[in-house]
């Protein structure tokens, strides 16, 4: 039977591993930590991994398990009239795109979803297993296994078709592989931690630029990020002590605040860097495995969970034969784009956070620019996945309710009438992790027979046809809607447009081109 390996149980490791349960794979998780990692970490989902999450009947669910935490989120930042920062300057506005906000949740809480979603389908989460090494034939892969608690143990060899390493910035299987991990050294010392201070209003609430670097306090009590420009940490792996953590802040500050315990706390820099690959023959890359930077912007999850959805069906698609392996180079040809431009975006924010005054005229400036609705416009898309449109290949299609081309962007949610009262949503639709060809029609259109919609039904019924040989891959839906972006819309599982009525390619040759040959 068909096996696939994923190293790493965070929610990326545990969303490719979804992904791949949607097409029957068996498939393994090896996580090294035996409980999710309680140590502070991401607040937040951008809005194009709400939207990934949505399309896997994920996010209410995520929703929920933000609890207290994530309802008193929401509502600071309604009641300050936030819509994110870039850099500390509270400036985004809401997209264009309609698109859901930023969606603030506890990564732990993310994890603990995804972790059930993934038993609930059956995959194999194996806690508290460390990879020692692997090697790969050509018929596959050997992964070397050992339990964390007795690492000079005994071994296992657990034998995969395909391996993936999601096991983050450190990945044990990138540094086993012929990855080349290029990018820049940090030059910052932060920290983010839950403490218990002396003196709560030592700031005021938000992000404040000092002599000595940025200082966040808040949004929720306690919780305290700061910036020093000091130079990398010199020692990323030593525990962080009270002392440590009142010094940093004192000092970054410029203020005699108290820390009377820390509930948690994590030591971070701004390296940025990025795997020249992310595959290797079987083996395959996502995540921070893949590509690392600093926190700001909140970009780290959005980015890995659109790793995972852009890879999941590629794989299992060519893992069970349905699509040649070429299909798999499409997954570093779109995904290696987006996360070279999140490094960029992360280090220009580091940039406009240096104390000084030159860098206080730039942010003066940089602040006047967005004012300028174009200019926030893209800077908001960009922050929030929302500008991604994947090169695929192929003539540009029709609009879809916007200024931006169809081929290559992701598919709104569109609701469609079937019949009667009945009716189908795309996020819906797509849960079966199944490409989805909707053939639609406006409401207008359905008034009265005539010539034009008698060839229409010919249209229709020839697309049924040609769709119906890649049926076990792609789901096809009749209806109409009214804000219909055009007659037939070929949607990939990942929630991308591949082909429109108004395409010069044929619809057989972009099923084949994503999809494999026909049965």
């Amino acid at each position: 039977m068909m096996r696939i390996v994923i190293v790493g149980g965070g929610p990326v490791g545990l969303m490719a591993a979804c992904e791949l349960r949607l097409y029957g794979i068996e498939t393994v998780v090896l996580e090294r930590r035996e409980d999710i990692d309680p140590t502070i970490k991401a607040g937040g989902i951008q809005a194009r991994g709400v939207a990934a999450l949505d399309r896997r009947g994920l996010a209410d669910r995520v929703r929920a398990a933000g609890g207290d935490w994530m309802r008193n989120m929401v509502s600071l930042m309604q009641q300050h009239g936030i819509r994110g920062h870039f850099s500390g300057l509270f400036v985004l506005r809401e997209s264009d795109h309609g698109d859901d906000p930023m969606l603030p949740v506890r990564q732990q809480a993310l994890e603990a979803v995804l972790n059930e979603r993934a038993l609930e389908l059956g995959v194999e989460v194996r806690r508290g297993q460390a990879v020692r090494h692997w090697t790969q034939d050509p018929d596959g892969v050997t992964v070397t296994v050992t339990d964390t608690d007795d690492p000079d143990g005994e071994s296992y060899d657990l034998r995969a078709d395909w391996l993936i390493g999601a096991d983050g910035g450190r990945s044990a299987v990138r540094k086993g592989g012929a990855f080349a991990f290029p990018g820049t050294d940090g030059v910052i010392t932060g920290y983010q931690a839950v403490v218990d201070l002396d003196d709560p209003d030592f700031l005021p609430l938000g992000w404040t630029r000092r002599p000595n670097g940025m200082v966040v306090n808040g949004p929720t009590p306690g919780r305290i990020l700061i910036v020093g420009f000091d130079g990398p940490p010199a020692d990323r792996d030593a525990p962080v002590t009270l002392e440590e953590l009142q010094s940093a802040l004192r000092h970054i500050s410029g203020t005699e605040v108290g820390i009377r315990s820390i509930s948690t706390v994590t030591r971070f820099t701004d390296n940025a860097r990025q795997a020249d690959t992310y595959r290797d023959g079987r083996v395959l890359l996502a995540g921070d495995a893949a590509h690392v930077h600093s926190p700001f912007g909140g970009q780290g999850l959005n980015l890995g969970l659109g790793d995972a959805v852009n890879l999941g069906w590629k794989l299992a698609l060519v893992a069970l034969g349905r699509a040649p392996q070429s299909l798999l180079d499409t997954y570093t040809a779109e995904r290696h784009p987006v996360a070279a431009q999140v490094l960029d975006n992360t280090r220009a924010q580091v940039a406009l956070m240096y104390p000084g005054p030159h860098t206080d005229a730039l942010r003066g400036i940089f602040t006047r620019l967005l004012e300028q609705d174009d200019a926030n416009r893209w800077l908001t898309d960009l922050i929030s996945g929302n500008d991604l449109r994947y090169d695929l290949g192929s003539d540009l299609g029709s609009d879809l309710g916007s200024d931006l081309d169809a081929i290559g962007r992701f598919c709104p949610d569109l609701v469609m009438s079937t019949g009667g009262s009945d009716t189908a949503r795309l996020a819906v639709l797509q849960r079966s992790g199944r490409g989805q060809l909707l053939i639609l029609e406006t409401e207008a259109e359905t008034e009265g027979e005539t010539e034009a919609e008698a060839e229409e039904s010919q249209d229709t019924a020839q697309w049924i046809k040609t769709a119906s040989q890649w049926g076990d891959r792609v789901e096809v839906t009749v209806g109409t809607c009214a804000d219909a972006p055009s007659r037939a819309v070929l949607v990939r599982p990942d929630g991308f447009t591949a082909w429109t009525a108004e395409s010069e390619q044929p619809l057989e040759d972009a099923l084949g081109l994503w999809f494999g040959a026909a049965e």
